[in-house]
């Protein structure tokens, strides 16, 4: 018979598995997978309203996001690309229950029925809801992309907390082709990729609904990688950024070159994004 210390050390241990808003991204190790040797570049820790959450769907963690609660957009979303097996769009928008109340389930929910489920509270305080993009002008432009996954993992990518505002332009043509040009370098010349995709806030340019500033405009869309061979040693790595803007351009940019770029609009230092920049 399990004594009662026993007992309670095993519930804590699954309250904890449950939880998926985390202090720190190494408390679930299939979280810190999707981190290129666990290397998790938390440099914007300090300046921000920050919050991690390892990404549950159907049961199962598909990537890692660090979110900013006070801008209510995702600085970054690691995960590993994995070939895409089909399957249409999601046509659901997913909310992250616990940013609401740190006591309900972890795994994403339909923002709608959620809302449904509890019609006095409200779910937006801090994070971003489906009503905020409507009409707004702009995409719901994912960091990790849908169509860098097999289903389910695909249809987990449709959560607001994996979103930013992006400009349609720059969304459906040159954003776009990138993510499609990474789609074929990692099928041919990867055996594994690592990937980061992350906003850099605007100073003051926001979605307003109500009077209220609710999600902000993102001034420029940042993409790294590290690809390894069979044996796991890094092969190629490289990263890009945009402007958000009707410009429509990314620039495609090395590992320091990224570093360099992110650290003018850092107060704290940038250090590698991936564990030995992604060298050998």
């Amino acid at each position: 018979m399990q004594s009662l210390f026993s007992l309670c050390v095993a519930a804590a241990s699954l309250l904890l598995v449950a939880s998926d808003v985390v202090t720190n991204f190494h408390d679930i190790p299939e979280c810190l997978d999707f981190f290129y040797k666990g290397n998790v570049p938390d440099w914007v820790q300090a300046s921000r309203d920050t919050v991690r959450i390892c990404q549950r769907f159907q049961n199962q963690y598909h990537f890692a996001t660090l979110y900013d609660a006070s801008h209510r957009i995702a600085v970054y979303s690691a995960y590993v690309f994995e070939p895409s097996n089909g399957g249409g769009r999601e046509k659901r928008w997913f909310v992250e229950p616990q940013l609401v109340d740190p006591s309900w389930q972890g795994e994403m929910r339909d923002g709608y029925w959620l809302g449904q489920d509890n019609p006095d509270i409200y779910l937006g305080e801090r994070q971003a809801l489906n009503e905020d993009y409507t009409n707004s002008g702009f995409d719901r432009g994912h960091l990790n992309p849908n169509g860098h996954h097999a289903v389910p993992g695909r249809n987990s990518t449709f959560t607001l907390t994996n979103v930013v505002p992006q400009n349609p332009k720059l969304n459906q043509n040159a954003w776009k082709d990138y993510e499609m040009k990474l789609t074929n370098t990692f099928r041919s010349r990867c055996w594994k990729a690592h990937v980061l995709v992350g906003a850099i806030p605007s100073a003051n340019n926001w979605i307003v609904k109500n009077n209220v500033r609710r999600v902000n405009i993102p001034e420029f869309i940042w993409n790294a990688y590290c690809c390894m061979d069979h044996n796991g040693r890094p092969v190629l790595s490289g990263g890009a950024t945009a402007l958000n803007s009707e410009q429509n351009v990314v620039q495609e940019r090395t590992l320091d070159e990224l570093q360099g770029f992110l650290q003018q609009y850092s107060d704290a230092p940038v250090g590698d994004l991936f564990r030995a920049q992604c060298q050998a």
